[in-house]
């Protein structure tokens, strides 16, 4: 029969359970035992919940504690010396300490870096590896939930990271040349080990995630494949391993895909369109079954079930129903839980969306449908047709004003008026600034305190009038710090902002918002994406007010923050009846009319955070040219108007771009700040050979860790940069945004910051 599958569930619950629970146990206020029973319980929620709505394939090991890369280099024992691991099991001491560094008396060890998965705003930990690695099973998590599902009666599908992709998100850390894949022999025997022990048990089915086949793979990584999975094959002859890919299309690498011997191939139709369907359908040796991804795991528009249906039953005619998987794209942690919570959205709205939960009742119809035919899943294709056709001729959707808005954008709207040559003179003299200037990204931290007055006003417990005073005292708070503390140019905090994204999501028209439609963004960070599903446009001023207050408060410079637009599209859920890169483009012109504003309230200087640009590069090189040119130009279309002595900062972070690094330049920011803090600088490598026109700040302090770098570790880091870059184009500044941290933390981490700067100073 056609099987309803599902590659993985969002791990962070309805309701942000795993989050509280992690904070709780990092805080102090909950013991181990606490944590791992609170894990337990999402876990068991997650499989009822999919036996329950029909998926013949419920995923195990997909639940993290922090990022399942990070379970994979457990798994196989790559914990680097740092962390005084003394062998055997990995203990949860050890394993948040690669995930976020550990600073407590016995011991003071940064992170692990951390960087995207893929093209999406999810971040992995980045294993470390060296030359001569040896590996040895360190965490029996895959077999431990797997038994843990059969004790409940459910039998599971137990998911693997494959061991080729694993070695290839990873990094060499011991200066040598060797790539990670020649350690893929004495990998191999770890693997053999977990499935071994997984069909002991009873496990019939491993689902082996090897999403590394969707990129540009060198010959190395080719040859890579067959000598992983004859090994596979052979450590466990009876399991059957389905090899999951997606985020794109094979394309060249699926002749490899059908060569290896697994018992089933996933395919993510959703990206690839038709494109690997066909070829497929036509290569696949006798016996292989193919798993089809139709329903998007990446968004939330419900799916066209009629249209959806077209391959799956294309397939079901040329291999037969025994040999057809019907899921989701890719794993559904990237979509929040459940829509049947978000009982504010109106349901005109509500009925265009789905959710995990709703996704996984989407791939249980359409298998019911691929198996007997549409009848017999009916109900469920009705109301996905009169879904589609209310959403294709809603009135909420177009707005013929902005479009010939953006129609009519000239060239002259995508370049600042002066080269940054004949810009850097006028900027001199409104901001005359010392050497290596200090900065910080924009937020600062946002207490328990701020949380809570940010309820209560929105549950009508405080009045606007007392929760202005409250923001304006917070305001005035962060300035007075950071005056005391010796930064240069200073930020306002950003109190009244939830989210970077969502904040202007509500300010802008085309934008929808959720409750609970939270999804992971690492660790215990989660986002609520707000929903773009119209054209979008600025009603008015966004940010200016409390620049202007801000400004008010001192004599130092002040940034006015915005969020860029290819950021705003990349963490929203957006609407997929038009490009993306008309949406974005929309955006744009909304963010420059806010840069117009501040310019106009004498604000000098004005942030325009893209940290998304990097992420929202196709996985493909011959795909990228297009995608660089529209997301540089809205970035361009948005600062552009800027006056020649307003300096436009940007910030990117936790994004490899040294292979887009001119596309970086022509953006024309005056100063743009980088994550380079868990990297070790590394991100700087690209500016060895392409000479960076204007300036840069690259982090020195990991905001995403506890920990607090002394002042000669940031020292040591700004030398780096000062080997690479000229005198005078250095700034200092954290690599991200303090909002996640506490107060004890960020306090002396930019006094550090700034003693550091003067040292170099000199």
């Amino acid at each position: 029969m056609v099987v309803a599958s599902n590659l993985g569930w969002p791990r962070v619950g309805p309701r942000r359970e795993l989050k509280k629970a992690l904070e709780a146990f990092w805080a102090g206020k909950a013991s181990e035992k606490e944590l791992l029973g609170a894990a337990r319980t999402l876990r068991k929620q997650a499989w009822k919940a999919q036996a329950a709505l029909g998926l013949g394939a419920v995923p195990a090991n997909d639940f993290s504690l922090y990022d399942h890369v990070l379970d994979a280099a457990c798994m196989a024992g790559a914990v680097p010396a740092r962390y005084g691991w003394k062998g055997g099991k990995v203990d949860l001491r050890t394993y948040f300490a690669m995930a976020r560094g550990l600073q407590d008396g016995k011991a003071d060890v940064p992170a692990m870096e951390m960087t995207k998965w893929f093209d999406t705003n999810y971040h992995y930990i980045v294993p470390e590896f060296a030359r001569g690695m040896s590996f040895r099973l360190s965490s029996t998590k895959a077999i431990d939930e797997f038994e843990e599902a059969k004790a409940l009666g459910v039998r599971t599908r137990p998911v693997l990271l494959g061991p080729v992709s694993f070695l290839l998100l990873g990094k060499m850390k011991d200066g040598s040349c060797a790539s990670p894949l020649s350690l893929l022999p004495s990998l191999l025997p770890v693997y053999g080990e977990v499935l071994r022990k997984l069909q002991k048990q009873g496990a019939e089915w491993i689902q082996m995630d090897e999403p590394c086949l969707v990129l540009d793979l060198e010959r190395e990584a080719m040859d890579a494949y067959p000598d992983a999975y004859r090994s596979l094959a052979s450590a466990e002859p009876k399991l059957r391993l389905l090899l999951a890919t997606y985020f794109g299309d094979l394309r060249g690498n699926l002749p490899l895909a059908l060569s290896l011997p697994v018992a089933a191939l996933h395919l993510d139709l959703v990206r690839s369109g038709a494109r690997d369907l066909s070829a497929a359908l036509k290569g696949a040796p006798s016996g292989m079954a193919l798993s089809l991804g139709v329903v998007d795991g990446r968004n939330i528009w419900r799916t066209n079930l009629d249209r959806a249906l077209e391959p799956v039953a294309r397939a079901v005619k040329a291999l037969g129903k025994d040999r057809v998987m019907v899921g989701p794209s890719c794993s559904l942690l990237h979509a929040p839980v459940d829509l049947d919570l978000e009982t504010g959205l109106d349901a005109d709205l509500r009925s265009w969306l789905a959710f995990a939960k709703q996704k996984a009742q989407e791939v249980a119809a359409l298998a019911k449908a691929a198996e007997a035919g549409r009848d017999a899943a009916r109900r469920e294709f009705d109301a996905s047709a009169k879904a589609a056709a209310a959403r294709r001729t809603s009135t909420r959707i177009h707005d013929p004003a902005v479009k010939r808005r953006s129609a009519a954008a000239g060239a002259e709207m995508f370049r600042r008026a002066s080269p940054f040559a004949d810009r850097r003179p006028r900027q001199a003299a409104r901001l005359p600034l010392p050497a290596f200037p200090t900065t910080t990204i924009g937020s600062f931290p946002q207490t328990a305190e701020v949380r809570a007055a940010r309820a209560e006003f929105r549950r009508g417990k405080r009045s606007p009038e007392e929760y202005e005073r409250f923001l304006r005292r917070e305001t005035e708070r962060c300035v007075r710090f950071q005056e005391e503390a010796g930064l240069d140019v200073l930020v306002h905090g950003e109190f009244e902002r939830n989210d970077m994204v969502e904040y202007f999501g509500e300010q802008l028209k085309g934008f929808a918002f959720t409750r609970h439609g939270w999804v992971q963004s690492y660790g215990s960070r989660c986002v609520k994406p707000p929903v773009v599903f119209g054209d979008v446009s600025r009603p008015g001023p966004m940010t200016v007010a409390w620049a202007r207050y801000a400004q008010s408060l001192t004599r130092r410079p002040m940034k006015g923050m915005l969020t860029g637009p290819v950021t705003i599209l990349q963490w929203s859920f957006v609407r997929d009846d038009q490009p993306r890169a008309e949406t974005c483009r929309q955006i744009a012109l909304a963010i420059r009319d806010e840069v117009a504003d501040l310019e106009k309230a004498g604000i000098p200087a004005v942030q325009i955070d893209e940290p998304a640009i990097r992420e929202g590069l196709p996985l493909r090189r011959s795909d990228r040219e297009g995608y660089l040119r529209w997301a540089v130009d809205a970035f361009l279309l948005a600062s552009a108007g800027a006056k020649d002595e307003t300096q436009v900062h940007s910030h990117m972070c936790y994004s490899e771009f040294n292979d887009i690094i001119e596309a970086v330049g022509r953006m024309d920011a005056d100063v743009l700040s980088i994550e380079t803090s868990r990297s070790q600088m590394e991100l700087l490598d690209a500016f060895r050979e392409y000479r960076y026109p204007n300036e840069i700040g690259p982090g020195v302090y990991d905001i995403h860790s506890p920990r607090v770098p002394s002042v000669e570790e940031m020292v040591a880091l700004l030398r780096k940069a000062a080997k690479v870059l000229r005198p005078g184009q250095v700034w200092v500044n954290p690599d991200c945004g303090l909002k996640t941290r506490r107060w004890e933390e960020v306090r002396p981490a930019l006094q550090r910051m700034v003693e550091a700067a003067r040292a170099m100073r000199g």
